[in-house]
């Protein structure tokens, strides 16, 4: 691909729609950078190169039509001298530059217009990378946001799981008191029980003593009658 052809592509680039269409902005904008930076170094030489030719052309199309009026003139004083043969060749001389003239009028003209194209593209070039620096320094602005933004709702989320923690040491808690709530229970229950047991067994012994108490007087009661 020439350098004509290959700048053209780049005047007709749409860096801001390279840019929305970038995964990374930042990485994107400085590559891109880059490569602009990179196709300036070479525009801005080409069209220097071309603006030189573009100067030499002028001074060559000049320096002809300088020729021509000097020539003119000899034929003149040729003529007022009356020297018809000398200002014969000086008019051939000029006809000859006449020609020249004319091709040299259109390599100026095409040199200028080459140089005006490449002093355009130069120039939006220029216009394009500054932009593009500028766009640079606000994305990295914005990415620092989006960053002390993400290490925030990450701070957020880990507070939410150490709620979700604290909740489930709660639950915890609630458990181990109804364990410690069941065992006093079962441990009252089984105070009580043997409570009972003891209940019972003093009741056998004064049962016991009831019982003798009534044989003996019934005993008595029998010696009385003579029985």
């Amino acid at each position: 691909m020439g350098i004509m052809t290959r700048f053209k592509d780049i005047m007709a680039a749409n860096v801001n729609s390279l840019l929305d269409r970038a995964e990374d902005p930042e990485k994107m904008i400085d590559q891109y950078l880059r490569n602009l930076e990179s196709d300036f170094a070479k525009v801005k030489a080409e069209t220097a190169s071309i603006m030189a030719e573009e100067k030499s052309a002028k001074r060559k199309l000049d320096e002809c039509q300088g020729e021509i009026t000097k020539m003119g003139e000899y034929a003149k004083k040729a003529v007022a001298a009356g020297n018809d043969n000398d200002a014969r060749r000086f008019l051939e001389k000029k006809g000859e530059l006449t020609q020249k003239q004319e091709v040299l009028a259109k390599n100026y003209e095409l040199a200028q217009a080459n140089s005006a194209k490449m002093k355009q593209m130069h120039d939006k070039l220029e216009e394009d990378i500054r932009a593009m620096k500028s766009k640079r320094d606000m994305l990295k602005a914005k990415v620092k946001v989006a960053q002390t933004q993400q290490k925030i709702n990450e701070m957020g989320s880990g507070m939410e799981n150490a709620g979700n923690h604290a909740a489930a040491f709660d639950r915890m808690e609630e458990k181990v008191n109804r364990m410690l709530d069941e065992a006093e229970a079962a441990g009252e229950l089984n105070r009580s029980g043997a409570d009972g047991d003891l209940d019972d067994l003093a009741a056998k012994y004064d049962s016991t003593g009831t019982t003798s108490a009534v044989d003996d007087e019934l005993a008595a009661l029998k010696a009385e009658m003579g029985l």
